[in-house]
């Protein structure tokens, strides 16, 4: 499984554009969110060689405006996708890309299987956020928005989900205006529910980040727009 990050507020190649927000390819069909930014999105993707043209699946976390704001960019250059999104959503707009777009499937608070190897965790709250599961064999991944519902609430749905454990998470952990004591009780957290490698970016924030990076060691992964991360 290879993870690329194509849209973030925290930089891994100068050469990229980079703006408040998160968006991750995973393999070469399917991406994850959409940044801020659609035209900044789209020219990332394409200097990290990715041919939008070749996508098949988008999935959506949350209606939050960094996460949603390249969905325009990304159904206009392909109309041939299949998107996943959370009825946390605007129905409106909902009801639009249905006409932009090859399919569209609308994720409501249960678990669901989306694909192969791929599931959603459901809508959860507050915001509304699904996050994605991916069955990896011996274990499972966690692909996170914001993690507004709390990123260890979505490993242990995940958990369930699977019945495995979920040894690798990756995205925002939405723990930038927490307490120093209250994010290490995460990170204790996480690490019990056996969460072994682990990709803080987007609204961790500094403080959390550099946390993360004192418990897990080498077994943390930088994140920031241009990582590449095979797993």
């Amino acid at each position: 499984m290879r993870f690329s990050i194509v849209f973030d507020n925290y930089i891994a190649n100068e050469k990229l554009e980079s703006f408040w927000g998160f968006s991750c390819m995973i393999n070469n069909n399917f991406l994850f969110d959409t940044g801020s930014n659609g035209r900044a999105l789209v020219r990332n993707m394409l200097k990290m060689g990715f041919d939008i043209e070749k996508l098949e699946y988008l999935f959506i976390s949350h209606p939050h405006w960094d996460h949603i704001g390249g969905i325009d960019s990304i159904v206009d250059i392909n109309k041939n996708l299949i998107l996943y999104l959370p009825d946390s959503l605007s129905q409106l707009y909902i009801r639009d890309l249905k006409k932009l777009s090859k399919e569209v499937k609308v994720i409501h608070e249960y678990p669901v299987k989306l694909f192969d190897e791929f599931y959603s965790t459901g809508v959860m709250h507050p915001v509304g956020e699904q996050s994605l599961v991916i069955d990896e064999g011996e274990f499972g991944i966690v692909v996170v928005g914001c993690s507004h519902p709390g990123i260890t609430n979505i490993v242990k749905r995940a958990k369930e989900i699977l019945n495995k454990p979920i040894i690798y998470a990756i995205g925002g952990f939405h723990l930038m205006r927490s307490t120093e004591e209250e994010i290490v009780e995460v990170v204790k957290e996480l690490k019990l529910l056996g969460v072994e490698y682990i990709t803080p970016t987007h609204c961790t924030g500094d403080l959390a980040i550099e946390i993360f990076k004192s418990f897990y060691g080498e077994n943390y992964i930088p994140g920031g727009v241009g990582r590449i991360i095979e797993f």
